[in-house]
């Protein structure tokens, strides 16, 4: 590779498609007009400014890293600056500590626990308001989600919602534990943007897309 492509800054975000809510995401990222890559394998990570890891089954995509041998390539990537998202199944994933379980990646010091809400009956949809994203409350859907229970020193709470942290990031890691691409909103996949370098801190954008319908992320499906 040459030195010029080498000193090109990253503008790519991915999303890691080895199971769950791949397509919704990229969705997302694409009305934000942000380049998007699926990761599915290690070159995959290369001169990614920041990489997604989705909902799903959390134990079903930690298995999944190590039979692909991808994990180690995720780590390496976070250590060079890439930054990662993980919505519920993610954030699980990037915990330092899950109750009753071995972390998985550890980025992030959070104890967190899986299914708190209890069955996929117990879903619901809400809305918060989460000041360094929007200005005003957003959509959170939750599904099968878990709580943060507890989060170390160096980890700034965005949301607190009762006897328990909703969203949280450090300087590399964000962690959500709802999803906040199955609504029309854009603020958090906007705001991760801004974390990865993409998106000027002060820009304006509209927090929810009018055209975006809850089959929107299909298109992407059919030409995966």
């Amino acid at each position: 590779m040459s030195t010029t492509l080498n000193n090109k800054k990253p503008d790519i975000i991915g999303v890691l498609d080895l199971q769950g809510g791949v397509h919704e995401h990229l969705d997302h990222l694409r009305r934000l007009g942000i380049k998007t890559r699926r990761v599915k394998q290690k070159t995959d990570f290369d001169d990614l400014a920041g990489c997604i890891i989705p909902g799903g089954e959390s134990s079903c995509i930690s298995r999944l890293l190590d039979i692909f041998n991808i994990k180690s390539s995720l780590l390496k990537a976070c250590d060079k600056g890439m930054k990662i998202w993980g919505t519920c199944a993610g954030a699980i994933l990037l915990a330092k500590k899950i109750v009753g379980e071995n972390a998985c990646l550890g980025l992030i010091d959070i104890e967190i626990e899986r299914n708190s809400f209890g069955s996929q009956l117990n879903s619901f949809q809400t809305e918060a308001l989460i000041p360094a994203v929007a200005a005003e409350p957003i959509p959170l859907t939750f599904i099968r989600a878990p709580k943060i229970l507890k989060a170390g020193p160096e980890v700034n709470v965005l949301l607190r919602i009762d006897d328990y942290i909703a969203a949280a990031e450090n300087k590399n890691i964000l962690v959500t534990v709802f999803h906040p691409e199955l609504t029309g909103c854009i603020a958090l996949h906007r705001y991760f943007a801004v974390k990865c370098g993409l998106i000027p801190t002060d820009s304006k954008y509209a927090y929810s897309d009018p055209q975006w319908q809850n089959s929107s992320w299909t298109q992407l499906a059919r030409i995966a």
